[in-house]
């Protein structure tokens, strides 16, 4: 019998922005619990755009300023908030810069590179182009401090992923995928969805927040058997 067709595939969307920390533990997390699951479940994650701050200026504004502004915190709470983010991130093996953001940014831009990557399917080795862009960008940011706005950035994490930089700068220098990311935001926002990371298995069950890797197992885990019955 060949057991290779009975073997669930979990369709996962994972809602989310460049510009958010505890997405890049999420996703982590979530890649940290898939490898836990081996052959026994197969996944494919679609990445969705989420922006923070869709309102913010290309200037951006400084981040102690900001979550100031957006939640009132002061810098004292911030940085403890942020070592939190910089301990958990570790433990799913991603580095937070050590002096932190610096400043946030508008990450549109992000997005519509991450629907075109989106289109690109899967490199050589099977791994998702979508994906492996999504970990650059993440990393461009979070890790070395680079303004995810910026074109050089951007075009930086193209070339680093061997794609078409000639591509990337046409699609910068137009409004292309404009209309799409607008339309996945909005479908997002009509779901309800107004804080990532919002992890959406099968277009049914919802789990938030940068939950750890276990929580992401366990539910993987049911919604398989769940869908196998």
């Amino acid at each position: 019998m060949n057991t290779q067709s009975h073997t669930p595939t979990l369709k996962i969307d994972f809602v989310s922005d460049v510009a958010c920390p505890w997405c890049a533990v999420g996703l982590g997390s979530l890649e940290k619990a898939i490898a836990n699951l081996g052959s026994d479940i197969k996944t494919e994650i679609h990445f969705q755009p989420f922006q923070l701050n869709p309102d913010m200026p290309p200037e951006g504004q400084d981040i102690t300023e900001h979550l100031s502004q957006k939640y009132g915190s002061t810098a004292e709470q911030q940085a403890k908030t942020y070592e939190m983010i910089r301990a958990r991130g570790s433990e799913v093996g991603f580095e937070f810069r050590l002096g932190g953001r610096g400043r946030t940014w508008n990450t549109f831009d992000c997005h519509r590179l991450l629907h075109w990557a989106s289109e690109l399917g899967n490199d050589a080795s099977g791994v998702s182009i979508q994906h492996k862009m999504k970990k650059e960008m993440l990393k461009s940011y979070f890790t070395e401090g680079k303004n995810p706005a910026e074109r050089a950035a951007l075009l930086d994490v193209v070339n680093r992923l061997g794609l078409d930089t000639a591509r990337a700068t046409a699609i910068l220098d137009s409004d292309e995928y404009t209309a799409q990311v607008r339309a996945r935001q909005r479908f997002y926002h009509s779901q309800e969805i107004h804080a990532v990371p919002a992890v959406i298995i099968n277009d049914r069950h919802l789990i938030s927040g940068g939950q750890p890797a276990s929580v992401f197992e366990n539910a993987l885990r049911q919604i398989a058997a769940s869908s196998a019955d």
